[in-house]
């Protein structure tokens, strides 16, 4: 039987962040559609990596996505495309309020909220017609534990963001993924028997009894693409987290 044509095929897609993690499952599962894939991340070596595990042919950049005006000229340079995924970030910080240093803090939002928000402004104008913008939060603005005030912050923000988007840059849609605890890089910050704790941990606390996979994640971005009538919407995967 012939494989049916996805609505991604030929469709040009710009994955930020999309060199590692739950952004590199993404760009894996969307060229499984036959889509074109930019793949634009802060490190060279990892973005060639990240394109050696996608079939086909697929263009990558190394830009700095804490820097404002690297995000405005590679727009200028990227041309046309039809779908934007943001899902770049710093590994994760947790810190008790009284030990909070401010300056660092302010530093957490550099990628995850004001590159976000650079890629939106400067990318929209290049999105071809029916097409859309998916971010990244995350389940901490809903579900905050000890520690997680800049967490909890910058999902809270990313997801009001997203919405407000949705009203100013119709008919384009833009949406948001909040995932639960995923086992990637983000965690590499913690020691590698902190980290399998941790999953087991949440894991055994969930009511599927496991922390997700970034395969698990990338399928919401894939459906969030693909929809043609949602937007403003936010997408909670966490495997019921928020439920316990």
């Amino acid at each position: 039987m012939e494989k049916q044509q996805s609505v991604l095929t030929g469709k040009r897609i710009i994955v930020m962040g999309g060199s590692s993690g739950i952004g590199l499952a993404t760009a894996q599962a969307l060229a499984a559609e036959d889509a074109h894939l930019v793949i634009v991340s802060g490190n060279l070596e990892r973005v060639e990596q990240a394109l050696a595990t996608l079939p086909g042919s697929h263009e990558g950049y190394a830009v700095d996505l804490g820097k404002e005006e690297n995000i405005r000229l590679f727009f200028e340079k990227a041309g046309a495309f039809d779908h934007l995924v943001y899902t770049a970030g710093e590994n994760l910080r947790l810190s008790e309020i009284a030990h909070t240093d401010i300056p660092k803090a302010r530093e957490f939002f550099n990628i995850r909220y004001w590159g976000a928000l650079a890629a939106v402004k400067y990318g929209a104008s290049h999105i071809n017609a029916g097409g859309s913008i998916v971010l990244t939060s995350g389940i901490a603005g809903a579900r905050p534990g000890k520690g997680w005030s800049l967490g909890a912050s910058i999902c809270s923000a990313m997801e009001g963001f997203a919405r407000a988007m949705a009203v100013e840059l119709a008919p384009i849609r833009v949406n948001i993924v909040s995932p639960g605890v995923v086992r990637t890089n983000l965690w590499n910050n913690m020691s590698a028997a902190d980290r399998e704790q941790l999953y087991k941990t949440v894991g055994d606390s969930l009511p599927v009894k496991r922390v997700g996979e970034a395969t698990d994640i990338a399928q919401t971005y894939l459906y969030l693409l693909k929809q043609g009538f949602g937007t403003g919407q936010t997408i909670v995967v966490d495997g019921g987290a928020v439920l316990v």
